[in-house]
């Protein structure tokens, strides 16, 4: 069997198919075999020799999007003109207001932690091998340092924020009223405040309301009778 000598192409194809019917299908109503079908003679061996599953096209494809704003987070990190406290403010006003809100309530999976069971722990994952150790955890023991961040634990606070943002104060493993929703950010802000990060003015009240628009416009993807085939 002949070498592919541009997998590199092969994953860009495979990405773009995929996150296009994730955009016009909803991630639950699109299977593995959706995918190869849009993919013009591409077979599931070479689909599977670069994905191992459905929820690791879509963590790739979410970086692939992110790219810009990883960019942004890591220039944040390296700003020599910053406080510790100022970076981590202004990481999470630039990860609240990037498009990846928007990108997740267009895809929409279903919220149940259960039926995206793998797509959940991936996003853990992600916490606390990535965004932890090379954004937050070296902004906070800046804060530290500087004095602009009071914790005996660094560590900890950076992924006590990070998992509380991305798996608690957000609607992505949950239904949630507005009312509920606003709550939780509520009292994300406060418990932060009390820690000593003060998110109060980082944006992520409005950027989180204005993902519950979107999610809200995508409510059909959630119907009975519309789940997708994993």
């Amino acid at each position: 069997m002949a070498r592919n000598k541009h997998p590199e192409e092969t994953v860009a194809k495979i990405l773009d198919v995929a996150l296009e019917l994730f955009f016009t299908k909803g991630y639950d109503n699109t299977s593995i075999q959706d995918i190869i079908d849009n993919l013009g003679g591409l077979t599931k061996g070479a689909v599977y020799h670069h994905f191992k599953s459905k929820d690791e096209i879509l963590s790739a494809a979410l970086d692939r999007e992110n790219e810009a704003l990883y960019r942004e987070l890591k220039r944040i990190r390296d700003d020599a003109h910053m406080t510790g406290a100022q970076k981590l403010q202004a990481l999470f006003e630039t990860s609240v207001n990037g498009s990846q809100l928007e990108i997740w309530s267009t895809i929409a999976p279903a919220t149940d932690p259960v039926k995206n069971s793998r797509l959940l722990g991936l996003q853990y994952q992600s916490v606390l091998e990535e965004t932890v150790p090379y954004y937050v955890l070296p902004i906070v023991e800046q804060g530290v340092r500087d004095g602009s961040i009071k914790t005996n634990h660094p560590r900890e606070l950076s992924e006590v924020l990070v998992l509380l943002a991305n798996l608690w104060a957000g609607p992505m493993f949950r239904t949630s009223t507005p009312e509920e929703l606003g709550g939780r950010i509520a009292f994300y802000i406060e418990l932060a405040s009390a820690l000593g990060v003060e998110l109060a003015d980082s944006g992520m009240t409005e950027a989180l309301k204005r993902y519950r628009v979107v999610f809200e416009e995508r409510a059909d993807l959630f119907s009975e009778g519309k789940e997708g085939v994993s």
